[in-house]
């Protein structure tokens, strides 16, 4: 998957916070880095599905903008999420196996990306932090406690990913979570482009785990008259 198609997909997949979140001093780790990890570890032994209100910044730094989106999200551990992004603009985001469905109301327009080989490198982004095993995270990440922040006044240890890939490295220089040191569920997650300054912030309120999430939400549900396209990637 090239980094044109990459990006933007990962684009696809987010949500948000701000500047005033972005700046919040940060403090000495209390954690080491091996201890977030194995308080990770225990969360996600019992992760079943997660909804939340997301909001989706990217800013882009050449031309210095901002753009914002917010919804909700719900994420089950058989490779089900579904993103219902209400503002500014409705847009929906389905992901079933190995199946990602873009629907665009405005446009009664649909995209559908078979993940197929790249499934394992777009899944370190989908559900990075939700459910997602240490052993997993090291395979990919160099990981990195830098210290701790007040985030939403709740406590948090701030983790940075490093990929190891050299491709994934081409497209993402590094990774941000922001993880809750209540239930070690990553509130926030920022991911730094390669070369250009420009980044995505997904900031997660709200949330509420294992509720139960039925079939039904992740229903191909979008008008049966919607255009359907399959973008190569």
């Amino acid at each position: 998957m090239t980094k044109r198609h990459f990006i933007p997909l990962i684009l696809a997949l987010g949500a948000e916070a701000f500047a005033v979140v972005a700046g919040a001093a940060q403090t000495a780790a209390k954690w080491t880095t091996d201890g977030v990890l194995e308080m990770m570890d225990k969360s996600a032994k019992d992760f079943r599905t997660l909804t939340a209100d997301i909001e989706n910044v990217k800013y882009t730094a050449v031309v210095q903008d901002t753009s914002t989106e917010t919804g909700q999200i719900f994420v089950r551990r058989d490779q089900k999420m579904r993103i219902e992004f209400t503002k500014p603009e409705a847009r929906t985001i389905l992901r079933t196996g190995d199946s990602l469905f873009l629907y665009n109301p405005k446009l009664n327009r649909v995209e559908e990306y078979d993940l197929g080989k790249n499934r394992a490198m777009v899944d370190q982004y989908i559900r990075l932090g939700f459910g997602t095993k240490s052993e997993d995270l090291k395979k990919s990440y160099v990981v990195t406690v830098t210290g701790e922040e007040e985030l939403d006044h709740r406590k948090t240890a701030v983790v940075e990913l490093t990929p190891k890939s050299d491709q994934i490295r081409s497209q993402i220089t590094r990774i941000q979570m922001w993880i809750d040191e209540a239930s070690w569920l990553p509130m926030q997650q920022k991911i730094f482009e390669s070369g250009s300054g420009d980044y995505i912030l997904f900031h997660y309120t709200s949330m509420m785990k294992n509720l139960k999430i039925n079939d039904s939400r992740f229903k191909q549900d979008w008008p049966k008259n919607a255009s359907h396209e399959k973008p190569h990637a």
